[in-house]
């Protein structure tokens, strides 16, 4: 791919998805309403929870692009598609892994998810060629071993999840309508 083919296919990534601030805040209100349930209920429903709202990330931030004047979607042949829906498949064959984690060790479900996550933002600054999902990427992973570390309650692991993706759709939607 050519660098003036990469930057419209990234261009056409960030106006289908609006930059990807509407996934960002479907994730953000799936890390808040696990740590809702790790309040309400418990932390193992939290692990629930969370991958229950997972399954919706994808959906709900198509229904919000598409709420926001954008079409929710890439256009047909976009090559960094491919590497969205790879980067999704790798983010999946993880999951096992964090809940095993969770079996023993409830407390490290959310920052091993953090990881997870932290890892798949990483691609998105190829997807989308902005460097905001560098840092959203490093933020995630910093607050996970930072909450290791300090030994942090589920609770706190899912709302610390949940605030970081909060700030950062709000950048990346601000950064959307300045560059619009």
């Amino acid at each position: 791919m050519t660098l003036d083919r990469c930057s419209d296919a990234q261009r056409d990534m960030r106006h289908g998805y609006y930059g990807g601030g509407p996934g960002v805040i479907a994730s953000a209100l799936a890390w808040c309403a696990a740590g809702i349930v790790a309040i309400a209920l418990s932390p193992k429903h939290a692990v629930l929870a969370l991958f229950v709202g997972g399954m919706f990330i994808h959906p709900v931030g198509i229904v919000i692009a598409k709420a926001l004047g954008r079409p929710g979607s890439h256009t047909r042949g976009n090559p960094l598609g491919a590497l969205a829906l790879e980067s999704t498949v790798w983010m999946l064959l993880c999951l096992p892994l964090a809940y095993a984690i969770s079996i023993d060790r409830i407390h490290w479900f959310f920052p091993a998810m953090l990881l997870v996550i932290g890892g798949r933002y990483l691609v998105f600054r190829t997807i989308y060629g902005t460097r905001t999902y560098t840092a959203l990427g490093v933020c995630l992973a910093s607050a996970a071993f930072a909450l290791i570390v300090a030994r942090a309650t589920p609770v706190v692991g899912a709302f610390a999840g949940a605030a970081i993706e909060f700030i950062f759709a709000a950048m990346i939607f601000a950064a959307s309508r300045r560059s619009a």
